[in-house]
């Protein structure tokens, strides 16, 4: 008989599609399901989450599941933003974790895994993710963490940085220092949780542990906090794993992936193949480690492996531009051919998107699986590449997409489909028509919306003025979104509805694919 279906209790990172919609998905695809808190205990945008009643939520549900799957900025903060912008005190986060530690107390057996973010400092203007004085002095706060990171580095007489002392001293003395108190002790409350967590990882409460970062840079603060962090994860004793990698939006899809090959008793199997292999060495846009460390480090954090063996399912990645071009940066036309300056993709963009189709081609000829990771642009798909798979015919014979925001974001979510569908096929428990579901959603959103559609919305973070704005926008993308699906899938039966725009900007979007995908 069928084996009865995985339930997992999820505290998400926030309250976006991204977030609760991708992991359900992927729990879907090997016939799990998730189990989530009631909405009104979730944010809404800037407004906290109830961190403390989402504490006793989980308290009282996970004794019913099978495994849980925890955020630790949702439990100690009430979600993303509120990690960056509330003035909980140290002491109230840290009483908020250890309801995890009373839970293993109580449920020894019941497996507890949690990602924690590494705190971002965004280096932008935009104060709506984060606490107001951004819109000031965002940028000057990020660059205060990349100069006391050298600063620390000429220190230790790890590096030289000439005139990184009186950069730091001068941007010290234009900040105001109430702000910058603020800031740092922000910062210092989330990585005491960071410590407990890892704390909590030696006593054997969680494993895995991910401490992942958003938005970095290799000098930054949030960087040098994984240096500090990463040192602690050595000294202390810990038999479980704690992992610590760039990522944020993508890492609950990976641990609902890492659970359901823990229960199921499956470990998926990669060959990481790519076009271009100097690729795997460059450093992505937002990130701070060679490509081929986030890709190990992905594949391991789903409870996969990487081998040799040509049986083993593909993870094809197509590398990151060396230029770092990032679709919110650089607009692209509807043709997938300019951008807003005019300027064609050159002969090199081209020659990467056929080689990869090549290759993509050549594996899929030898009856393998393949996966794709499409890293080379930021925020979006290389429309050069989606255009040449479906113009070959073999754009819809990959088994899982990714293609959205930082490379980790898609990276993670593309491993974490590819393993639940293989994890599903192991254990009898595959969902096709979910698996096929997510595949097709993933390249609406990566590439018919993040690529194409969205260009006329500024490309980014664009806030909608109104209600009446927002609604002509959703009508509008609704109905690319829908031609595109029926151009891409050749089916004119599937359609796009409830085109939505969860935080009112035009940096994501929501919406339902329809018809029948079994």
């Amino acid at each position: 008989s069928a084996p009865r279906a995985l339930s997992l209790a999820f505290l998400p990172l926030d309250e976006r599609p991204v977030n609760i919609g991708l992991p359900a998905g992927i729990a879907a695809i090997a016939g799990a399901t998730l189990v989530l808190p009631p909405a009104d205990l979730l944010p809404d945008l800037r407004r906290p989450g109830d961190a403390d009643a989402l504490g006793r939520w989980l308290g009282d549900t996970a004794a019913s599941t099978d495994a849980v799957i925890a955020s630790l900025d949702m439990l100690c903060y009430g979600g993303l933003i509120a990690a960056r912008t509330t003035a909980d005190t140290t002491l109230t986060a840290l009483t908020r974790l250890d309801v995890l530690r009373r839970l293993h107390a109580d449920h020894p057996d019941l497996p507890l895994c949690a990602v924690s973010l590494v705190m971002r400092a965004s280096n932008s203007y935009n104060p709506q993710e984060e606490p107001d004085y951004w819109a000031q002095h965002g940028m000057e706060l990020h660059k205060l963490g990349a100069l006391h990171h050298r600063d620390l580095l000429e220190t230790l007489g790890a590096g030289e940085f000439g005139g990184n002392a009186e950069a730091l001293a001068a941007l010290r003395a234009d900040l105001p220092g109430d702000i910058v108190a603020d800031f740092e002790r922000r910062r210092l409350r989330n990585h005491h949780v960071n410590l407990e967590a890892i704390a909590l990882a030696s006593e054997g409460v969680l494993d895995p542990l991910l401490i992942t970062a958003d938005d970095t840079a290799e000098h930054s603060a949030g960087s040098v906090e994984q240096v500090w962090l990463g040192q602690w994860t050595r000294v202390l004793p810990i038999a479980g794993e704690v992992l610590m990698y760039p990522g944020a939006d993508e890492v609950a899809a990976v641990l609902v992936a890492r659970q359901l090959a823990a229960h199921l008793g499956v470990t998926p199997r990669f060959t990481v193949e790519c076009a271009d292999p100097p690729g795997m060495e460059r450093i992505a846009k937002y990130e701070n480690s060679p490509m081929r460390e986030a890709v190990e480090r992905q594949i391991r954090a789903s409870g996969s492996l990487v081998v040799n063996d040509p049986g083993a399912m593909a993870l094809v990645v197509h590398a990151p531009d060396p230029k770092r071009r990032d679709h919110c940066g650089m607009v692209i036309d509807r043709s997938g051919q300019h951008d807003a300056k005019g300027s064609a993709f050159d002969v090199a963009d081209t020659a990467e998107a056929v080689k990869t189709a090549d290759l993509i081609a050549t594996l899929l000829a030898a009856g393998r699986d393949v996966a794709l990771a499409d890293l080379r642009y930021s925020n979006g798909a290389d429309p050069l590449l989606v255009e040449e798979l479906h113009r070959r015919g073999i754009l819809l014979d990959i088994v899982a997409y990714g293609g959205w925001n930082t490379a980790g974001n898609a990276l993670g979510s593309v491993v974490a489909a590819a393993a639940a569908i293989q994890i599903g096929r192991a254990a009898g428990t595959l969902d096709a028509g979910a698996a096929q579901r997510m595949l097709l959603h993933r390249l609406i959103e990566d590439y018919a919306y993040m690529t194409l559609a969205r260009n006329p919305y500024n490309a980014g973070v664009y806030s909608f003025r109104d209600r009446g704005e927002e609604a002509r926008a959703e009508a509008a993308v609704a109905d690319d979104l829908d031609a595109s699906l029926k151009r891409l899938t050749g089916r004119l039966d599937l359609g796009i509805t409830n085109v939505t725009f969860p935080w009112h900007r035009s940096f994501e979007i929501d919406f339902t694919i329809v018809g029948d995908l079994a």
